[in-house]
């Protein structure tokens, strides 16, 4: 069974930084390309960005202030959030597979929130 645990949220005011992290299980993490999505309230979910292990690809609302990377003996997929804004307010989500396909295999975690006010 796949399980994703994401962790990391917080409240943070805009320009600051957080570090979302997510715990991988029940499939071959090292071989997978993983993804970041977020839900805004009131909004639809959207994917952010993906790794393949090999290809990193990014959603152009976070181009230059969010990076993503992966530690394969540790199962576990980082997104590195720099230079907040009111509007990066959302819950992540960690999901299988890419910006292409990650809709269609529809496995996500429970999501960590992130809150960015002054």
């Amino acid at each position: 069974e796949v399980q994703l645990v994401e962790s990391g949220g917080g409240s943070v005011q805009p320009g600051g930084s957080l570090t979302l992290s997510c715990v991988g299980s029940g499939f071959t993490f090292r071989s997978t390309t993983m993804s970041w999505v977020r839900q805004a309230p009131g909004k639809g979910l959207e994917w952010v960005s993906d790794d393949s292990g090999t290809r990193i690809s990014y959603a152009d609302f976070v181009k230059g202030r969010f990076t993503i990377f992966r530690h394969n003996v540790k199962n576990t997929l980082y997104l590195q959030m720099n230079s907040l804004k009111p509007e990066d307010t959302a819950v992540y989500y960690c999901a299988l597979g890419s910006r292409s396909n990650w809709r269609q295999l529809g496995s996500w975690g429970r999501g960590t929130q992130v809150t960015v006010s002054s």
